[in-house]
């Protein structure tokens, strides 16, 4: 019989916040990661904005095509949990894998994913933002896609972290203005097997 002593739950928590705590990414090291800039931030953010509304405590997920011009996106409200950017990512992920197919195939990303996050408080970077941020990025590894721009959305107006750019409106309060975000063709439809060839054959008639 072998005889030890459990971890007690005070430091299994703190091993947890230190895990948690590591699931983010600082101002800099984003900056340093290489995102792409957007080239008209401001109609990818009013786009969105129109689009799906956004409250406080709601993420959006976009994905681009090479043009800038909106593939899939969703939206969906984030848990009321503390801030890791290993949930994060899993919920990107779950959303992405849902509205668009992924990109894995490619040798390097063609489409990038970007993030507007609706939130409370003011512009300033926060550990929610930074766990946000290692989510994405993650996310995008696992799906195919480039990482592109972190954005938030608070009451005083919308702000690309990284990168110093932003405006008043849209923001948390403002009603949705006409739609500016334009939309990639929709993907072709996946064919293949039996069925596919009676209706490919059909059509030819």
């Amino acid at each position: 019989m072998t005889f030890g002593f459990a971890p007690s739950s005070a430091a299994s928590l703190t091993s947890a916040s230190a895990a948690s705590a590591s699931r983010l990414l600082e101002p800099a090291e984003w900056a340093d990661a290489g995102i792409p800039l957007l080239r008209n931030p401001r109609e990818v953010v009013s786009g969105l904005h129109s689009r799906h509304r956004p409250r406080p405590g709601t993420a959006v997920v976009a994905v681009l095509d090479p043009e800038e011009r909106l593939c899939a996106s969703a939206s969906f409200g984030r848990r009321s949990t503390p801030a890791d950017g290993w949930m994060f990512r899993n919920a990107l992920l779950a959303q992405l894998r849902r509205v668009i197919p992924h990109d894995l195939r490619r040798r390097t990303p063609v489409r990038t994913a970007v993030l507007l996050y609706c939130r409370e408080g003011d512009a300033r970077w926060t550990e929610e933002d930074g766990a946000w941020m290692w989510g994405l990025r993650d996310a995008c590894t696992l799906h195919g896609l480039r990482c592109g721009a972190y954005i938030t959305l608070t009451h005083d107006g919308w702000q690309v972290l990284g990168e110093g750019r932003g405006g008043r409106r849209p923001n948390a309060d403002s009603p949705p203005e006409p739609f500016a975000l334009s939309e990639a063709p929709p993907l072709p439809p996946r064919t293949g097997g039996a069925v596919s060839e009676v209706l490919r054959r059909a059509a030819a008639r």
